[in-house]
């Protein structure tokens, strides 16, 4: 399995105070040779939030080699080269032993396989063999009966003021999110089928023509209804990208020149309009990667915390089961203003349990995350498993109400819906939160 080659857009032109540094596209890895910062990854031991460094690339010995002198990688990269490479490698270095942000662009050295992260083991052939006897990967007829039911109500995008944040779901994961005066898309699925599925249940929520421009894309894994080749292909190559780690030559080798690549629990900035940043930090999930047959946990995976200039947060899970990540994400995020978490492709459990929540482990994931807001997704836009289409939705609302949550807290948009995060809705949900 491999993506189909794609076209290349037009880029936007270089800012003057560009970030990444002056960025030329070569053939292979979509960088310029010799530009760009090789850096040490970091790893961190299985089922732990420690996070350790790995060897450098002197101590690894001939497999990893250092990155020439003045700030030159072996691979090249989005940073300047020569003596301004120097200079910038000098101030980002200087800048993250401050604030613990990871420069933007760096090319770095990732170990082979992140299988360690893994809360669960894989399904075996035993399970393999269970799943096909039974059949059990898409809902009965009867299941299917509710597709005109499914939540379809494409609007206009909201005029957010410098300071708002807001969010439209573009279905399934796809979010467009409008915080610290950028427009950020998570996991851009735009095409109409994905591999090995049938067709969207419901179009996408906001034409691609209707988008403002796009300031920053995150992705949460590389799985295809997350990781959409046709639909990144619509992107200029100069749009700056957030992956996990492991994922960035993928998108290198599409030439893409702004790919920053995290692991769990760091982070980076982008500079907003008007000054300040937003900050992008990489937060682990229950899941795994796959693309290709050679390719399982080649990547890592998680969600990512989007925060502005005044301290709101969004939190996309992007894919993930239901575990201890989440209290742990809490407790070093507090006050997420919104957390946007899964809610469908959850049936059969003994398949799907550790991978994907299903509505009531959402509900708890929630409450787990401290957050003041929940908005779903992951369901409605494709037929992944084996639940009625509508089931999703039915058992969240009753979930939620068992717990007593305010319902104002549960943004149950439709698909093409957008709300925006009022002071009110803030204010409001730290004293629901503040009375528990």
């Amino acid at each position: 399995m491999t993506d189909p080659p794609e076209p290349r857009p037009a880029d936007h032109p270089p800012a003057a105070d560009d970030p990444y540094g002056p960025v030329r596209a070569a053939p292979g890895d979509g960088c310029a040779p010799g530009q760009g910062r090789v850096e040490a990854s970091t790893r961190s031991e299985p089922g732990s939030s420690a996070v350790r460094p790995v060897r450098s690339a002197v101590e690894a010995g001939p497999s990893v080699r250092p990155a020439p002198t003045g700030g030159a990688g072996a691979h090249g990269g989005d940073g300047p080269a020569g003596a301004a490479g120097a200079a910038g490698a000098a101030r980002t270095a200087a800048a993250r032993s401050t604030t613990g942000l990871r420069p933007l662009g760096s090319v770095r050295r990732w170990p082979r396989s992140f299988a360690d992260r893994l809360t669960a083991p894989l399904p075996g052939v035993r399970a393999m063999a269970r799943l096909a006897r039974e059949g059990a990967l898409r809902p009965a007829g009867a299941g299917l009966a509710d597709i005109p039911q499914l939540p379809f109500a494409p609007g206009p995008l909201p005029a957010a003021e410098p300071g708002t944040v807001a969010v439209t779901w573009a279905g399934h994961a796809s979010w467009v999110v409008t915080i610290g005066g950028l427009t950020v898309l998570t996991d851009p699925v735009w095409s109409r089928r994905i591999l090995g599925t049938p067709a969207r249940l419901t179009p996408v929520g906001i034409r691609w023509e209707d988008l403002p421009r796009v300031d920053a894309v995150v992705i949460s894994h590389n799985h295809y209804d997350h990781l959409d080749a046709p639909t990144v292909a619509r992107l200029p190559r100069r749009t700056p990208l957030f992956v996990p780690a492991g994922l960035g030559r993928w998108f290198r080798r599409r030439r893409f020149t702004r790919v920053t690549e995290l692991d769990w629990w760091e982070a980076a900035e982008l500079p907003a309009p008007g000054g300040g940043a937003v900050r992008f930090d990489f937060v682990p999930a229950h899941h795994w990667s796959k693309r290709t047959l050679t390719d399982t946990c080649r990547s890592l995976w998680g969600g990512w915390i989007l925060t502005d200039q005044r301290g709101r947060r969004v939190y996309f899970a992007g894919d993930t089961g239901y575990g201890h990540w989440f209290k742990e994400i809490g407790r070093r995020h507090r006050d997420i203003d919104l957390a946007l978490l899964p809610i469908g492709a959850y049936a059969p459990r003994w398949w799907l349990s550790t991978v994907h929540t299903d509505p009531e482990e959402a509900v708890q994931a929630f409450q787990d995350l401290g957050a003041l807001n929940m908005a779903p997704m992951h369901w409605a836009t494709f037929v992944l498993s084996a639940e009625p289409v509508l089931e999703p939705l039915t058992r969240l609302l009753v979930a939620w109400e068992h717990t007593g949550l305010a319902r104002e807290q549960l943004w149950d948009l439709p698909v093409g819906g957008s709300r925006l995060l009022s002071v009110a809705d803030r204010s409001r949900g730290a004293r629901l939160l503040a009375s528990d």
